[in-house]
């Protein structure tokens, strides 16, 4: 039998820092990470957008019309690149 997996720790985390939704998008780079929601009975909801980018965008409007943190997460490569570029330009909120 395994013990927890790093993936789990940080959704720990998350809850602990009372995040409710995470706005994502799936690949290869964070197959563990999916697992985890799995485990975790996808508590921070993990909301799946259709581009990296999109996902950035919807964790910014979330955190600027809750007023809480928006988070995202994408896979590695050009993903992040998309992902991380976009909420920089716009002085967002968001965590990504």
């Amino acid at each position: 039998m395994t013990g927890p997996k790093v993936s789990d720790y940080l959704l720990e985390r998350l809850r602990a820092w009372d995040v409710k939704m995470v706005f994502g998008y799936p690949g290869d780079g964070i197959n563990g990470l999916l697992a985890a929601w799995g485990r975790a009975g996808n508590q921070p909801k993990f909301v799946q957008a259709r581009h990296e980018e999109m996902a950035a965008f919807e964790a910014v409007g979330y955190a600027k019309f809750t007023g809480r943190v928006g988070v995202c997460a994408a896979t590695s490569g050009p993903g992040r690149a998309a992902r991380c570029c976009w909420p920089c330009r716009s002085c967002s909120p968001a965590w990504c």
